[in-house]
């Protein structure tokens, strides 16, 4: 029985070994959440940019708008994160970035396509006599956007949006691919270094939920308020 106990993954003495090296996942967690907000950053600047590309009644821009969110949402971000790392140093070295750089804007990237689809869908949904107020106004299609459109659409994009910020949360974990040093790199090196999979993991999932819950519950707390802004 205690070669039973000692053998289970549950074993007390497990999970002791993995405390004592808590720093490393503390560490892990902090870069993750840091190289959350410079992905969020970098969604949210290419979303919107090319999100309002789509609306303009421009065929040039549409065609460049649908180019980047086919490409992004139709490729795996495992192979975007290979290219950028192995693929674009052999094309030159300055195209050499830091594992951190690379996480950032790949993931940055990838979202973005996704919340180009969300702004696209919060824009096509205010009503198109809007635009038409505001350029008789002598606005121009940035001022629309910027002081008229957006702040409308902003409320209906939200829910999505908050949505999108969990699904990159949990899509940094594949920067692990290429040793940077998150949440799930740490867990996957110490437990093979330990041969201790279970408590890390665990703790691993465990740290990815407490950033995700809170921001799952944000997203479906709007999306019921948005129900009933427009249900009255």
């Amino acid at each position: 029985m205690f070669i039973l106990a000692n053998a289970s993954p549950f074993a007390l003495y497990r999970w002791e070994a993995l405390f004592k090296d808590w720093q490393l996942f503390g560490h892990a967690f902090l870069y993750t959440i840091l190289l959350s907000i410079g992905a969020l950053i970098v969604a949210m600047i290419l979303g919107i940019l090319f999100g309002s590309l789509s609306t303009i009644q421009n065929k040039p821009l549409n065609i460049i708008s649908r180019i980047y969110v086919e490409f992004f949402q139709n490729t795996p971000l495992l192979i975007q994160f290979v290219v950028a790392y192995y693929g674009l140093p052999l094309i030159s070295p300055i195209l050499t970035f830091s594992t951190t750089t690379i996480a950032i804007v790949c993931v940055g990237a990838y979202h973005g396509a996704y919340i180009s689809e969300v702004v696209r869908s919060g824009i096509g949904a205010i009503p198109k006599g809007q635009f038409e107020a505001a350029y008789s106004q002598g606005f121009s299609y940035g001022d629309t956007m910027r002081y008229v459109i957006l702040p409308q659409a902003w409320r209906i994009m939200l829910p999505p949006l908050t949505n999108q910020i969990v699904n990159l949360i949990k899509n940094t974990s594949t920067v692990a691919i290429i040793s940077g040093v998150d949440v799930m790199f740490t867990a996957n090196s110490w437990s093979s270094v330990n041969l201790n999979y279970i408590p890390a993991f665990t703790v691993a999932g465990l740290l990815y939920f407490i950033l995700c819950f809170p921001l799952a519950k944000l997203a479906r707390r709007l999306e019921e308020n948005n129900k009933k802004a427009y249900t009255r």
